[in-house]
Parts: structure tokens; sequence; C-alpha cells
């Protein structure tokens, strides 16, 4: 069997290609996979999720002794994936009403569930409350006044919470994934942030444990979270505080990130050196969790040339809006000559009627025949999450694979799917 290392670090750990030049995933075919459950697919390799959420509890777990490592699920808010990382005993961070909801069915305990959300509707503050969720994170004023009603109205005693700070410092990524500069729609500035620090403490609703914050997602830098830390040291003396996420990952072979490791020692320290010794860290990865972990494989459907060589596939936008939101970059192999020289440079398009759909604008490739299976990697964050019906398109299946068994934990969508709400 050919080494992993023919492909590049941004594939899941363990992928190999066979003696036939076939991608292996999780030991499992990808020209079979797609035969047998249709393209597009998600194919999560469950050993690399399971991998990277024990790095990160192993190397805060060195490092400090009071911690709490919890899933960013926003990045794919699937029950099977919830009901994977409950199983490796870490918290969960939700960001709304439907993926608490998920999160619940997918195994994980009420008390290490983390409530977001910058516009906090009253009735998912009810729900939260009646759930039994561990912390609610304050985003504004107008969110404490509404929690406020809540807990006063239902009785059952103060509710946990953290004031998230925007601690203007801004991390170098895509401006729509920056959270942390002063004009953010996240948490509230410094000044702002002290009205709330004192109004939650004196309220008899709340019990005011910490503070939140979180400047961005795929840093690939780690001094903005010292800056960060830096900035929110003058507000009080506290015994949580929540970092957040923001570990970048590799999505092309570029690309080198922090190591786990390293990205953990940052934030340490920081607390350490800047806010004191024995307090508790939570952080809060998301992406760094999944993404490499997941592999989306298409058919090629159409092939033609003009000014570039187009490579149309059965997905696309509705399946992964990164690129087009973000100009995220991705890489691109034939799943069938997966360890093959390339012999084009082509642009890979999606299917659906907008000249933006482009999944991989050059994208090296052996030469390209209809039928052929592409897989595009780190596809695990924010794939299933942000997938949608755009043009009527069926939202792709998850596919588990471990061990050379495939499971098909969330299945394709289909055309009654589509009407089933209608009245």
């Amino acid at each position: 069997m050919a080494a992993a290392q023919q492909l590049s670090h941004v594939w899941p750990l363990g992928t190999t290609v066979d003696e036939r030049g076939h991608l292996i995933l999780g030991g499992c075919d990808a020209v079979e996979l797609a035969r047998e459950h249709g393209t597009p697919a998600y194919v999560v390799v469950v050993e690399d999720v399971r991998a990277r959420a024990r790095a990160f509890v192993q190397a805060f777990a060195a490092r400090c002794d009071d911690f709490e490592v919890t899933f960013a699920s926003k990045a794919f808010p699937c029950t099977a994936v919830y009901r994977l990382l409950a199983g490796e005993g870490i918290g969960c961070d939700v960001a709304g009403g439907g993926e608490l909801a998920l999160a619940l069915r997918g195994g994980f305990e009420p008390a290490r569930i983390t409530l977001h959300g910058n516009a906090k509707s009253e009735g998912e503050l009810r729900f939260a409350r009646e759930a039994g969720v561990g912390t609610v994170v304050l985003d504004s004023l107008h969110d404490l006044e509404r929690l406020e009603r809540v807990v006063a109205a239902d009785g059952r005693g103060p509710q946990t919470v953290l004031v998230r700070v925007t601690p203007d410092v801004r991390g170098e990524t895509h401006a729509g994934i920056s959270t942390g500069q002063a004009d953010s729609k996240f948490g509230l500035g410094l000044a702002a942030a002290a009205d709330a620090i004192a109004r939650a403490q004196a309220s008899p609703h709340l019990q005011l444990d910490g503070l939140h914050l979180h400047i961005g997602s795929q840093l690939l830098e780690l001094a903005p979270f010292r800056e960060a830390v830096r900035a929110i040291a003058g507000l009080g003396d506290f015994r949580t505080y929540n970092l957040g996420g923001g570990l970048g990952v590799a999505y092309t072979a570029d690309q080198r990130p922090p190591s786990i490791e390293d990205y953990v020692e940052a934030k340490v320290s920081a607390v350490r050196e800047l806010l004191g010794p024995g307090r508790r860290i939570v952080d809060e990865p998301g992406r760094a969790l999944v993404a490499n972990a997941g592999v989306t494989l298409y058919t090629v459907e159409t092939i033609k040339q003009n000014v570039s060589t187009w490579v149309g596939v059965d997905g696309g936008m509705s399946d992964n809006l990164r690129p087009m939101l973000y100009g995220a970059r991705y890489e691109a192999v034939l799943a069938d000559r997966a360890a093959a020289e390339p012999q084009a440079t082509v642009k890979l398009t999606g299917k659906h009627c907008e000249s933006s759909d482009v999944i991989v604008d050059g994208a090296a490739l052996p030469t390209p025949q209809v039928g052929d299976v592409v897989a595009t990697p780190v596809t695990g964050a924010y794939g299933h999450a942000m997938a949608n019906n755009y043009n009527g398109a069926l939202r792709p299946p998850i596919v588990f694979v471990e061990r050379g068994e495939a499971t098909v934990v969330v299945r394709r969508e289909t055309y009654e799917d589509l009407y089933a709400r209608d009245c």
C-alpha cells in the first residue's frame, strides 16, 4: 500500500492510496463509497475526530489543572458528531436553539453546554433554562435583561453566565470570520463590558462566573491570543476565562497552522502570566476538531473548454459555500487516480446557476473524464453546517467511516423533503 505522504497533510489522519491508486478513507475505498452512497456525499473519518479531541484534552491537561474543552458545534451540527464528541468527554457550545436541540439529542449533559448568540430570543433562553444548560454567554445588555426576565419568571434559581468581551484585537483572517475587532456584531466593548459585569454581579437572577472572548476563526498566528487576554485583564478578577476557539487548519498543502500543543501553550501561558494562576480556562475548538476529518465526494458530469477547462460536478455551493463566501481555497484529487501526476489545471465547478459556483479555481488533476469521482478534503467544518437547497439541490448524506466500515448517519434528502413543510 502506498504511503499516506503521497497526499498532502490536509487529508484525514490515516488516509492512504492503495495499489490501484484508489483513495482510502478510514479503511474504505472512496470510489466504492461513491458507488454505494451516491454523490455528492460527506465522508467523515471517525478516528481523525477522536484523535484531535484527545489531543486538545491532553494538551490542556499537561499545562493546567482546571480547564474545559468544548466543541464549537456550529462547525458541524450533526447528531452523530455530537454523539461522537460527547463520548470523548468534552463539553459543547451551541449558537442557537436548533444546535441546542441537536446537542441534547446527541447526548451532551445539559450542565456542560454553553449557549451563545448575539441575538438570542426569549424562546431560546426559556429552552435553555428548561433543558438545564450550564452557562449562558451574555452578548449584550439586552441579552442580560432578557435572561433576567426569563430566570425571574421560571423560579429555578440563578443562571450561570459569562460576559462576552470584544477586546479590539483582530487576528489575521478573512473579514467574514473576524470577531475580535472593536466594530464587531459580537460581544461588548471594554467600557460596555464593565457595565454588564457590574449589572450581572448585582443581579439576584444571574451568577457571573467570568468572561468570554473570541477574536476570530481560521487563525494561523498565535500572538493575537495573548493580546486579547492582555486587553481584558483590567476588567476584574474571575474564576473562569473562556478564550473561544480560533485555531486554523490547513486547507491546502502550503498552509502550516500551529500545532494544537503550541496553540494551547500560547493561551495557557497568557492566562497564567497576565491574569494569574489558578484560573479555570475554557476553550472552544470547532473547525480544528472536525475540518480535516471530512472529505466531500463528487461525480464529474461535464467537461468543457473555452479560455479555461471547466469540470462540472454534481454538487457545489449547496454543499460547500465557503469558496463563494470567503474565497476559501481547496485541493482536489480523482479518487481512482489519487497519486497520479497532474496533467491539467482546471476550474472545478458546481452545478448551480451562479458564476461564482466554483469549488476549486485551479485544481491540478490527471486528465479528468465524465464519471470520475472527485474528492475534496477539509470539508468537515461548515460544509454540512451551511448546506442549502439552492436550485432545489438535495443536501448530501453524511457517511462515517472507521476501520473499513461505512455507516450512514444522515441520509440524503429526497424531493419529498423539499415540500414536506408546505401547507
